[in-house]
């Protein structure tokens, strides 16, 4: 795995020129106008401020519905419910390109496309399933003597959900949370479908238009697509012991 991300930063630092005639060797001379062009340029962080901020908003959105969902699932019965749940965890089974024309009539009929909103509710959407799964498996662990208690003092089941849930399954939540952000930043089709504006491209609509743009130049999309790829691994090794962690919880629980 690391292999082709090293290829791929030393050959940033190469000119086209060069990566055609030394392929696999060290640059020579190392040319760091390839990176500090792409950094240098505000349509880069305009991709990535765009990017930050769909996936900021379907994460919250999806995280909080989901948790709602999965508590409601997981702590009460009621006549129904794993029919519903079923249909929850039958949309992990429906690919997106199906939806694609309808969604795009749909957001259309809305006035949302050309607007964030477009992306961040669609993808919330098919984030759900996943993420009720797993939140319901953990909040299904939970004590019901914790529950019991805290209703003797008097605490609502939404007091219940926020008081305790919420603080016991901050692992879960945090493993969701990144799911979420990673899916999210990696989106491609869905921004392409909603997005014909520049004005809120996300970063892999940014790299398409790039290696359009400078196909012959095969050094400076090695650059682009280093640079596009470090806020996404950046973001993950910070969060990496956060989402082992709740994966490993959720497995030693179940």
């Amino acid at each position: 795995m690391a292999v082709p991300l090293l290829y791929a930063v030393i050959s940033g630092f190469k000119s086209t020129d060069q990566l055609s005639r030394n392929p696999i060797g060290l640059p020579d001379p190392w040319v760091t106008s390839n990176y500090s062009g792409i950094l240098g340029s505000g349509s880069f962080w305009q991709l990535v401020g765009s990017s930050a901020l769909i996936a900021i908003g379907t994460t919250v959105l999806v995280v909080a519905a989901s948790a709602l969902a999965a508590f409601s699932f997981a702590r009460f019965a009621f006549r129904g419910r794993e029919l519903l749940f079923t249909l929850f965890t039958m949309g992990l089974m429906f690919p997106f390109a199906v939806a694609a024309l309808p969604l795009f009539l749909l957001l259309r009929s809305l006035g949302l496309l050309d607007n964030p909103l477009g992306v961040i509710l669609p993808q919330a959407a098919f984030g759900l399933p996943m993420t009720i799964i797993i939140l319901r498996g953990f909040f299904r662990e939970i004590p019901g003597e914790l529950e019991e208690a805290a209703t003797l003092d008097g605490c609502s089941p939404f007091g219940f959900f926020w008081r305790i849930l919420l603080p016991m399954a901050r692992p879960a939540l945090g493993t969701v949370s990144v799911l979420a952000v990673i899916a999210s930043w990696n989106n491609f089709l869905l921004p392409l479908l909603v997005f014909t504006d520049s004005t809120w491209w996300t970063i892999p609509i940014g790299v398409q238009q790039f290696q359009g743009q400078y196909s012959a130049e095969y050094a400076k999309v090695f650059a682009y697509l280093v640079l596009a790829m470090v806020p996404a691994l950046a973001f993950y090794s910070v969060a990496e012991r956060q989402l082992v962690g709740g994966l490993a919880a959720g497995a030693t629980k179940g």
